[in-house]
């Protein structure tokens, strides 16, 4: 078995932490205990216990460091080590269950020791503890003294760590110590200087002195607390104000795809997986992730400045058109910058077109020059238009994209991200198919069948659809009109089927228009009513080759086809090849009722009554079109 460089690093801190702690005990205990250690110790588990919390950012901190500083300075070494160890195991103890491991718990426990340690040992040697504070020369001194300790035990306890975190992570271990450390100074600063006092007041009785500065710290955490409470209710009055920020940002999003005619689902969808793939890869800082949800969103908003005419056109973009769509990378970016947004929303913005190899655009940046949020989103985005119709092709199946996406790792996308990506989704698949299932299971197709796509049914993939999909494929072996086709259509799907109504509606080309050729169940439709093409459901549908789930019904039908008792419709496009011959519109009478494998089942049937109705000549459709 394969060790990673990061379980040797963690466990031989720990090993040496545990060697040095060992130490300590049996030198602490060779000698007399000073009861001023004893209140030093009972003030660090204390401290360490009343940790300061912000639940609404996640952060927590504690004065207990200062207590083993001034354990190590004022007892010495080894009773700073135990103190620093003591500190560590009790903040670990404060961890959330599902970080709370005996590894964490071991490494944190041992590395302030050995910080504590190695630096009270230092200032020993340097002769800090036999320093008089007896004029001007002998007190810079000793803070010069005091300032090399505070410097190795700083680095010394957050360098660890943050070597520990990159080894993890595969970052650098300056950037991650830079984002998550530097900041920390003022703490030990602090503590480093209030030793300096102690041994200072403490000279002639250090018992006494902590006594007397004991109630300082409880006044401090009191005056903390106080602080965090009303910092907290303003955090949450932010949060509040962000909620309605990004539902501002939301509902323009709704626009921009509505003319781009994509659903709502797409942006949710982009959303979703890009903030999935950004914790896959490690990413746990609240800015980036902030940035990355808005940015996922808002990235195509400049397609806003993209004619309509290039933005759906159903074929393959010229040169020039490719140039004029180019632009909404950088335009959006130009939109979204008069925007303050409080996270990196407008480089990732800018710039979630540019490749791994650097032929991408605007910019032509390359590797790690783009922003990681760009890049996830990139990759997530490409992924979602793939496995989804668009006016120029359907889309395709989950295993042909994700083939796509490994085609072009280290030429267009980063390579890491791909990988992760791609595992999220065979884990999302393998979740999905059913246990009585293989993972190549399929319903297979007779050969009328063979544009359609495989059907799952709920409970018996392999059996109830099978014979579905067989019948209907034998009663429309040789279909002698269009009305007959519906009929057929309905005779088989009805049971399959929310209760309600079921119209074929077939295209005509000299009207421009969806005329109903056959009517079942509770509704009624004059057989001369005419849905122009994009207007309604049925014709937006027609229009754009997409399926319409739980639309409204009512919009779709007159006021004389008891459209009132009708709530929702599925509606979907029967095609050969690019061309759409009609669609078929099933209505229930509640709300919200068509599920996805419903969709799944009408889409199949679409593509069996488009192969049949190509070959049907119908006069009475033809004499209504006149």
């Amino acid at each position: 078995m394969q060790i990673s460089q990061r379980a040797v690093f963690v466990w031989s801190a720990t090993l040496a932490g545990a060697t040095l702690l060992a130490y300590s005990v049996s030198d602490v205990v060779s000698r007399p205990i000073p009861a001023e250690w004893i209140i030093l110790l009972l003030l660090t588990a204390a401290s360490g216990w009343a940790t300061l919390r912000i639940p609404a950012i996640h952060v927590s901190f504690s004065i207990s460091d200062t207590f083993s500083i001034v354990a190590a300075l004022l007892v010495g070494p080894s009773a700073g080590a135990i103190t620093a160890a003591l500190d560590g195991l009790v903040l670990s103890w404060h961890m959330k269950n599902s970080r709370r491991t005996a590894e964490r718990v071991f490494f944190n426990t041992a590395v302030p020791a050995l910080a504590t340690w190695t630096a009270a040992q230092v200032f020993v040697l340097l002769g800090g503890t036999r320093t008089p504070i007896d004029g001007l020369n002998s007190a810079l001194a000793l803070i010069a003294m005091l300032g090399i300790f505070g410097v190795l035990v700083f680095a010394l306890n957050t360098g660890l760590v943050a070597v520990a975190i990159s080894l993890e992570r595969h970052e650098s271990v300056v950037a991650i110590w830079r984002r998550h450390f530097a900041s920390l100074w003022v703490t030990y600063l602090g503590g480093v200087f209030a030793a300096m006092l102690m041994m200072f007041l403490g000279r002639n009785n250090p018992l006494q002195a902590l006594i007397l500065l004991g109630p300082v710290p409880v006044i401090l955490y009191m005056t903390f607390r106080h602080a965090m409470g009303r910092a907290e209710d303003e955090i949450s009055h932010l949060g509040k104000v962000n909620n309605v920020y990004l539902a501002a940002i939301e509902a323009l999003a709704h626009a921009i795809d509505a003319k781009d005619q994509v659903t709502s689902d797409h942006i949710r969808r982009v959303q979703d997986n890009s903030l999935s793939l950004a914790h896959a890869l490690g990413i746990t800082d609240d800015v980036q992730l902030q940035a990355i949800r808005a940015a996922s969103l808002l990235h195509d908003v400049g397609k806003l400045a993209v004619p309509e005419h290039i933005l759906n056109k159903p074929g393959k973009l010229t040169a020039s058109e490719f140039e004029v769509m180019k632009r909404h990378a950088p335009v959006g970016a130009d939109i979204l910058s008069m925007i303050e947004f409080p996270y990196p929303v407008v480089p990732i913005v800018r710039h979630h077109h540019e490749n791994w190899d650097g032929t991408g655009y605007p910019d032509g940046l390359s590797g790690y020059q783009i922003p990681i949020g760009a890049r996830i989103l990139q990759v997530v985005d490409c992924f979602d238009a793939l496995t989804s119709d668009r006016p120029y092709r359907p889309r395709l199946q989950t295993a042909d994209a994700l083939q796509i996406l490994n085609d072009r790792r280290d030429v267009m996308y980063d390579r890491r991200i791909v990988d992760a990506f791609v595992e999220i989704q065979s884990g999302q698949s393998a979740e999905t198919v059913p246990a009585s299932a293989g993972p190549g299971t399929a319903v297979p197709a007779p050969v009328l069948l063979e544009a359609a796509p495989p059907v799952r049914g709920a409970e018996d993939p392999a059996g109830e659809y099978l014979e579905l999909f067989y019948k209907l494929g034998g009663a429309l072996k040789n279909p002698t009109s269009l009305s007959s086709i519906g009929e057929t259509l309905w005779d088989h799907l009805e049971p399959h089927m929310p209760a309600g109504a079921f119209v074929f509606f077939s295209y005509s080309d000299p009207v421009d228009a969806l005329l109903p050729c056959y009517r079942g169940g509770a509704i009624n439709i004059s057989e001369d009513a005419r849905v122009p093409l994009g207007s309604r459901v049925s014709g937006w549908v027609a229009a754009n080759r997409k399926t319409a789930l739980n639309a409204d019904a009512r919009l779709d039908l007159d006021s004389d086809s008891h459209a009132h008792d009708l709530q929702s419709a599925l509606a979907v496009p029967a095609c050969v090849d690019d061309r759409c011959v009609g669609v078929l519109a099933f209505y229930s009478t509640k709300a919200g009722v068509y599920t996805e494998q419903h969709r799944q089942l009408a889409e199949a049937a679409a593509r069996i009554a488009a192969q049949c109705a190509s070959r049907v000549s119908d006069p009475v459709v033809a004499a209504l079109s006149r």
